[in-house]
């Protein structure tokens, strides 16, 4: 009751948005996961095919972010936001109408171009609109968006007992009924004429060396919070020898988000400078990793066997310190971002920070992937711990790498918020 009056405390459009983030992570993850299975089982492409379908999605929204942040800057938010719900509306259509490769070729390409639009543009409007509460909206927004990632599957699964046809359009009919409810509802921005042009924006915002060494200090946030699709699922499938304890680890974010992420961030915001708690939460996402060694490189029990549970117990303990740093330091790092730069350039940066901590990120995940394989082959516990080693390393370096901008002062302080205008 106490997160609704909350809610209700923010403007329209700010609630508008959580909705929207609740939906857009709802249909994103009933359909995304599953296109793999899809595009392999069902449609019999080759895993080659099927990592360049996967990889056309992934490198169109991270490599145009930097555009659907210029775009919201110099057109409007609301705009942005709109031509992206309504270009993943086609994108997804595709992927349940369309079996052919340069059908599915496109359907990605439109996946992409359309997260990398709306991406930066609600983070940019939602920055506007809360006007000194930003903190907290981006908590919420946190919330809105954890739990649409966990309803996501849930829907998906139960529609892949009809067909991945369903799903898609399921998808589809989300993004449209988004696209239409903030077409009607989304109060308009007057935007400010531009005083330079895009590449001046653009060598702007990259020129600040502060906030280029932000960004790619929070490499390591992004690449940790990561892993809670990818090691520490596989670790809990290892530990207990049961494919369902992946689920567990993003359940236990779930519910740990919901009841604790508003109260954390407001419980913070008054105690201590943001730079302090950014540090304070990557520190715990970079220790969230050390719980899980205790069961890293054991063997997998038999089917139903009475320590499964101990077993996983490390695992989820890491889960929920994962978690609790992550809702620690991101509102006070989506708060910073606008602090860098000009009020008419916020949504530039938030395109350059998702571009620059998105592709770095990747490659993180990539350097992990690389070190559970190293761990695989000989068995033995000191390989095993290989990617638990690097994921505490990157949290502990990004935690370093904020503290020295921290003290160095080169941190943005809280800023009194601009009044928004509406049109």
């Amino acid at each position: 009751m106490r997160t609704w009056h909350e809610i209700r405390g923010f403007p329209l459009a700010v609630r508008l948005l959580l909705v929207n983030q609740l939906g857009v992570n709802t249909g994103f993850y009933l359909l995304i996961p599953y296109l793999a299975t899809h595009l392999g089982d069902n449609l019999g492409m080759s895993a080659a095919v099927v990592g360049i379908v996967l990889g056309v999605r992934n490198l169109s929204q991270q490599g145009l972010f930097l555009i659907g942040g210029s775009a919201a800057d110099r057109l409007g938010a609301r705009g942005v936001i709109i031509a992206g719900c309504a270009i993943r509306t086609v994108g997804f259509a595709l992927f349940a109408l369309g079996d052919g490769l340069p059908v599915l070729l496109a359907a990605s390409v439109l996946s992409g171009v359309a997260g990398a639009l709306f991406n930066p543009a609600v983070r940019t409007y939602l920055a506007q609109e809360a006007g000194e509460r930003k903190a907290e909206a981006f908590a919420l927004f946190n919330v809105f968006a954890t739990t649409g990632a966990l309803i996501g599957p849930v829907l998906g699964s139960a529609l892949l007992l009809v067909d991945f046809r369903a799903s898609a359009l399921t998808a589809a009919g989300i993004f449209a009924l988004l696209t239409v409810a903030q077409a009607l509802v989304l109060p308009a921005r007057r935007v400010p004429p531009a005083t330079s042009s895009v590449t001046a924006d653009w060598r702007e915002a990259v020129g600040n060396r502060a906030f280029l060494v932000f960004a790619l200090a929070m490499v390591g946030m992004f690449t940790l919070e990561n892993q809670l699709y990818l090691l520490l699922p596989a670790a809990a499938r290892q530990a207990t020898g049961w494919d369902g304890a992946a689920g567990l680890v993003l359940l236990v974010g779930t519910i740990t988000g919901i009841a604790f992420q508003l109260r954390i961030t407001r419980a913070l915001q008054d105690r201590g400078s943001r730079g302090h708690w950014i540090v304070t939460g990557l520190v715990l996402m970079g220790l969230a990793f050390v719980p899980p060694m205790l069961v890293a490189g054991t063997d997998t029990p038999p089917d139903g066997a009475p320590d499964a549970t101990l077993r996983a117990l490390p695992v989820l303990a890491g889960a929920l310190l994962l978690h609790l740093g992550v809702m620690t330091a991101q509102p006070f790092v989506m708060e910073l971002i606008p602090g860098f730069g000009r009020q008419a350039l916020t949504g530039t940066y938030f395109g350059v920070f998702y571009a620059v901590s998105g592709i770095a990120a990747a490659v993180g995940n990539a350097a992990v992937g690389w070190a559970m394989d190293t761990a695989r082959p000989g068995g033995d516990s000191p390989a095993a711990l290989i990617p638990w080693v690097c994921c505490v390393a990157a949290g502990l370096a990004s935690a370093a790498a904020v503290t020295r901008l921290h003290r160095n002062g080169t941190l943005p302080r809280k800023q009194p918020a601009p009044e928004a205008v509406t049109a």
